[in-house]
């Protein structure tokens, strides 16, 4: 083992900024995936909550539907997608877009059931649409838990992204896996770096948003 990682040093930084490219593509998958999910699965999640759905056909039928889309891992969506729409980054993007609509909107429901339910009574009191009192009673109890579960969410997208790259999604993954099987361990050294600063620059953009809005 010591006799492995000793060819990994020195650093090879003569493909750097290559490697900076492809890192910045990685990111841009796994915010473009993680933050679609978002947007679509913020409203089945007030359809999926019993506080706000419209009916209880709905509420099963949308709680059986983001079950079956959380049950399946993004590595499975990702095979499916790339083989039905080639090799690239947009397969990748969707499989991490449709495993986040499950994920979220099971989250984010949780927090609709769990939200306070005087303001949304009082603005229906005087007259408001239930729409409307879900938009502004409801959401913004919940936005800070929404955003804190979203960068968790986004963290996790950037390492998924890269096991997404192992089988042709693109990205600082695919570079790492095919420079491991070429046996260009000072590559391979340099591409384990940046990917840790990506995720350490990450988690604390996060934690400094979170600590901003909360």
């Amino acid at each position: 083992m010591i006799d492995f990682l000793y060819h990994w040093f020195p650093m090879d930084t003569s493909q750097l900024p290559n490697m900076i490219e492809d890192s910045f593509e990685t990111l841009a998958m796994a915010f473009l995936g993680s933050f679609l999910g978002l947007i679509i699965a913020l409203p089945i999640s007030f359809i999926a909550a019993k506080n706000t759905s419209p009916s209880p056909f709905l509420f099963h039928l949308s709680r059986v539907v983001l079950s079956f889309v959380r049950s399946i891992p993004e590595i499975v969506f990702g095979l499916i997608l790339l083989t039905a729409l080639g090799l690239g980054p947009f397969p990748a993007v969707l499989a991490i877009m449709f495993h986040n609509i499950g994920v979220l909107g099971k989250l984010v429901s949780e927090l609709v059931e769990a939200s306070d339910p005087g303001p949304q009574e009082a603005m229906k009191a005087v007259g408001a649409k239930n729409w409307f009192a879900y938009l502004f009673s409801i959401l913004p109890q919940i936005w800070p838990n929404v955003l804190s579960h979203y960068f968790y969410r986004f963290e996790v997208a950037i390492r998924t992204s890269l096991i997404l790259g192992f089988i042709g999604g693109g990205g600082i993954g695919q570079r790492l896996f095919n420079d491991f099987k070429t046996f260009q361990y000072p590559a391979v050294s340099l591409d384990v770096l940046i990917i840790m600063i990506i995720v350490i620059v990450v988690d604390l953009f996060g934690s400094h948003v979170r600590n901003k809005v909360i």
